[in-house]
């Protein structure tokens, strides 16, 4: 309970004082603004959170992989913009308080705009890209993709995306920094699902129903197994004899996968074939003959 001790301590503090600290001290000031700006960035980009999670997961995506891509960049992207926004805002009133004329400095930045705005032809693309690229839902972060830029293919995942750039890193590590106008063509190659499109040479020699029966069998079994049938959708089968080469037959065998899962599923069932072609005595084409 409130003791009178503690009104009377209460009604002896200076408000005139205080009052005049708060609204006449520049210094106070700013870091009023500055402490105000984190706290309101806080709140947004909760509340971005929040709203951008409702509106992804009211939509039907393929799978969880793809909601949760979706869910990450447009909070990244909108996270990214809202706070520059915000510390625009702030930067202005803090100008302010520090007794600059906002229409003086307003006036000089229009100025600044006309030249500049000569030279920001590629930005304004690379922004229009942007929007292009996010409303189309072309590719997300986390998404394996190939682009063509200036006549060159970069290929790598999506590690960030932005309305003006696209952070792209490779296998050897290297991040490539794309602005998004910049891309002639992209090819996603981890949206909804990815073939496993693997060609199998073997001897004429080879029994072609034989091969056809073990590609199945190796197919059937991945698909099936613990450790890899969440990542196949499809199992590889025989599709076709693709090509007769100089040297033998050339098999086509085709499955189905989860997005960017095309290249381990790939490797592990060449290994696997490798392996039951050994036992059954299937010889691969150019392979040594046997003394």
């Amino acid at each position: 309970m409130t003791t009178l001790g503690d009104m009377e301590q209460f009604n002896s503090i200076d408000w005139d004082a205080l009052h005049t600290v708060l609204v006449k001290n520049t210094l106070v000031q700013v870091l009023l603004t500055i402490i105000t700006t984190l706290i309101l960035l806080i709140i947004v980009q909760h509340s971005i959170g929040v709203l951008v999670r409702r509106s992804v997961r009211g939509h039907r995506y393929a799978s969880k992989i793809d909601e949760h891509k979706r869910e990450q960049t447009l909070q990244g992207i909108l996270r990214t913009s809202v706070g520059v926004i915000i510390w625009i805002i702030a930067a202005l009133v803090i100008l302010t308080q520090l007794g600059f004329q906002l229409s003086t400095l307003l006036t000089s930045a229009g100025l600044i705009g006309v030249v500049v705005g000569f030279g920001a032809q590629n930005v304004i693309k690379d922004f229009v890209a942007g929007l292009f690229v996010l409303g189309e839902n072309q590719y997300r972060v986390g998404d394996v993709v190939e682009m063509q830029v200036a006549g060159i293919a970069l290929s790598g995942t999506v590690e960030d995306l932005t309305v003006r750039i696209t952070r792209l890193r490779d296998l050897d590590g290297n991040l490539h920094i794309i602005g998004n106008g910049a891309a002639q063509a992209v090819t996603n190659l981890s949206y909804k699902y990815a073939n496993v499109n693997i060609d199998v040479d073997v001897a004429y020699a080879s029994d072609i129903d034989d091969v056809e029966e073990i590609i199945n069998e190796v197919g059937q079994k991945m698909a099936k197994s613990d450790t890899w049938s969440r990542s196949i959708f499809e199992p590889i089968q025989f599709l076709r004899v693709d090509d007769l080469t100089d040297t033998g037959v050339r098999i086509k065998a085709l499955g189905r996968v989860e997005p960017a899962e095309q290249w381990a599923v790939a490797g592990e069932f060449r290994r696997r074939l490798k392996k039951e072609f050994d036992k059954r005595g299937v010889v691969f084409a150019g392979a040594p003959a046997e003394e």
